[in-house]
């Protein structure tokens, strides 16, 4: 264990040596809204390597990948289908590059990342809700929560140049993007 001199005193660095100063900060946090630490989930691999089992080549599944986007799927989507109908678990083990990766290769790629267009048309139906039940706070508490998250993903995609520098957020043009 690493200590660490933090604002509020010593912190505990959690996962050892060698780590960058905001990961062992971060392993004490809990998360934002929900009050909880957010710990478990399942583990990938140590040592990705390509399984036995999967008798796809690499082009081949890059041009699954590629006609899964030409149908409008998105790259969420694309890996649950990979794993489920053709038993690929993990394209980067299989083509060295993730899905989001080849679909730039083939400019299949979406002008927004899917996680931010997932918050977006939350907002969009959470400001629907909020136009018919104009005396439901709770959904306004939750409105005010996804715009935060958009805010903050918009930030770190200008910051990234995911996203154009001239990209606006604003509540009343969300909905052309979700048509």
């Amino acid at each position: 264990m690493l200590l660490i001199e933090g604002q509020f005193g010593p912190k505990l660095d959690c996962t050892g040596e060698g780590v960058d100063l905001l990961k062992s900060i971060t392993c004490n946090m809990s998360r934002r809204y929900s009050r909880k630490k957010g710990k478990a989930s399942s583990k990938r691999p140590l040592n990705p390597t390509t399984p036995t089992w999967v008798n796809h080549k690499p082009k081949e599944v890059e041009m699954i990948i590629a006609k899964l986007a030409k149908e409008g799927k998105s790259s969420s989507l694309i890996g649950t289908i990979l794993r489920d109908s053709y038993g690929i678990p993990a394209v980067k083990q299989v083509v060295e590059k993730t899905i989001t990766e080849v679909l730039i290769e083939k400019s299949l790629a979406p002008k927004i990342p899917e996680d931010m267009m997932a918050l977006i048309r939350r907002a969009v139906i959470i400001a629907k809700h909020r136009a018919s039940n104009k005396n439901d706070m709770t959904s306004l508490r939750g409105q005010q929560l996804t715009e935060s998250k958009i805010k903050k993903l918009v930030k770190y995609y200008k910051a990234t140049g995911k996203l154009p520098y001239d990209w606006k957020f604003d509540p009343e043009s969300l909905k052309l993007y979700v048509q």
